[in-house]
């Protein structure tokens, strides 16, 4: 399994998941988007709404009607009602249940730091898992060593 390892220094998560959301759809998976700050979840949805000029990221909260249809659902927990394959936790911090999905995208930035190293650490020792970093570089996203 691969697990993404992304550090914000320029942007808000809420500004950059909207394009990872696009490419996990374009290509046939589902998206769970794991956000347990205060109010992080409200700039996400209106992120994913306004995805593009002529089109929008449809999605949900969990515990909504019909969770099985949406193909992005955002939580607070790993718990994928709309059997997302791929997971984004955009909150900076790890979730060992992430490791049940096909594909991880963790988010984290200054602060906090401390708690992607030492999950990078641990992931790293795992034979079973491949962590991959990215960083910023102006507007584009340059993975590191």
């Amino acid at each position: 399994m691969q697990v993404d390892f992304y550090q914000l220094s320029r942007d808000p998560v809420h500004q950059v998941v909207p394009a990872i959301a696009a490419r996990v759809l374009e290509n046939g998976e589902r998206l769970l988007i794991v956000e347990a700050r205060e109010g992080e979840q409200d700039h996400l949805s209106q992120a994913l709404w306004a995805a593009g000029p002529a089109s929008f990221l449809a999605h949900d909260r969990a515990g909504c009607d019909h969770p099985a249809l949406q193909p992005i659902l955002l939580a607070e927990e790993c718990t994928a009602a709309n059997g997302a394959t791929h997971i984004a936790l955009t909150d900076g911090m790890w979730r060992d249940d992430a490791l049940a999905f096909k594909r991880v995208f963790y988010f984290f930035d200054a602060s906090t730091t401390d708690n992607a190293r030492a999950c990078w650490k641990a992931l790293k020792s795992r034979g079973d898992v491949e962590p991959r970093y990215w960083r910023q570089e102006g507007r584009r996203w340059v993975q590191g060593p």
